[in-house]
This record gives structure tokens, sequence and C-alpha cells, in this order.
């Protein structure tokens, strides 16, 4: 799997799929999540959802330019973009997740101390 941290500039990053992005609850957990600045390995998601599932998800956050990708080995590693989507975005993203933990929306994706 290619390094995909650079995969989009922040010109590049469009409103419509951020928020297309951000419109799904689990990919809203998953970014809940990754709110905290910590950088997961891909088998540290827990979500009610199939593998393939959580795969897309997070597939589609990569292509929105939400989240970025580090390949290390065989291990997979996923980071928040917070200073491209402040840079591009200023204060959308603390408003989003302000309002989906008030609302309770993506908690019900959670992260594993260990990785699968």
């Amino acid at each position: 799997m290619p390094d995909h941290s650079s995969l989009h500039a922040e010109s590049e990053i469009t409103l419509p799929r951020l928020l297309g992005a951000l419109s799904d609850p689990t990919r809203l957990g998953i970014v809940r999540v990754l709110s905290d600045g910590a950088e997961l390995g891909w088998g540290q998601f827990r979500a009610p959802v199939a593998k393939s599932t959580l795969s897309h998800h997070l597939k589609v956050l990569r292509e929105a330019g939400v989240t970025q990708t580090r390949q290390e080995g065989t291990r997979c590693f996923v980071a928040l973009r917070r200073a491209g989507l402040e840079a591009r975005f200023p204060g959308l993203l603390p408003a989003l997740l302000s309002a989906a933990v008030a609302d309770g929306v993506g908690g019900h994706v959670t992260a594993s101390t260990e990785e699968d």
C-alpha cells in the first residue's frame, strides 16, 4: 500500500467531499477517536461493522482528505489531518466534533490499546 499522507493538498479538500465523508455516523466516530491527535493502527478501531465496511469507511475519509494513512511494513496507521482541515476550514472540525459528542453521534466507534 502506498503512503497516502500527502494525497490531498489543503486547497484540494472540498467542502462537499468533507461533509459527505463526515455525514456517516461510523466515519464521524472514527474522526472522534482520532481527534485526540493519536495515530492508530487499522486493527485498533472497534466498530460494530464488518472489517470490509470499516476499510471502506477509512478509504472514504482518506480520499476526502480527512485522514492520512501511513504504512509501516505490513501495518497501516491512520491519523487525522487536523492542521490541514483547520487551515482550509477554520473552526469547522471542532464545531462538528462538539456537535457529534453532544448528540452522541459516532460514540459506537472506539479504539483498543492493542492491535489485532
